[in-house]
């Protein structure tokens, strides 16, 4: 029998790592124990990484290595499938190694797994911040 996959929403992570609705942490704990036990795998992707990101930032006013540390338990849980985790893994070392922003981590760490190391943004402070990547804003002089 083919075990049943089963979406987790950003705020059932949240409940378990703020634990600012204890009943809510305490199911949703139980929830992961018991995944891989009773026949269900979990499946979560990386909008569902990028807006716990976000929350715990914005409204919880984590740190960026606190931060890493939640992101790198959901992506070290057991039945927890995680898609493009190996992008997400990247992403989340070079927010906090090189504070920047999430999504900008987690582009240039897709960017470079796709092959593309030529980027426009306006916003070069922060891709100049990762090695392999060449920005250029539009209207620039192409390389």
């Amino acid at each position: 029998m083919t075990p049943e996959r089963i979406f987790v929403d950003t705020n059932l992570f949240l409940r378990y790592f703020t634990n600012d609705i204890p009943e809510q942490a305490e199911v949703v704990d139980i929830l992961f124990r018991q995944a891989g036990k009773s026949g269900m795998i979990l499946i979560t992707n990386h909008l569902v990484i990028a807006e716990i990101v976000w929350t715990l930032e914005s409204y919880y006013h984590l740190s960026k290595a606190e931060i890493q540390r939640h992101v790198l338990a959901i992506l070290n849980t057991p039945d927890l499938e995680v898609a493009n985790s190996d992008i997400l893994f990247q992403a989340i070392m070079w927010y906090a190694e090189k504070n920047v922003d999430f999504i900008d981590a987690f582009n240039a760490a897709w960017m470079l797994h796709q092959g593309i190391t030529f980027a426009y943004s306006f916003d070069r402070k922060h891709f100049n911040r990762f090695a392999g990547i060449t920005t250029h804003t539009p209207g620039e002089e192409n390389p």
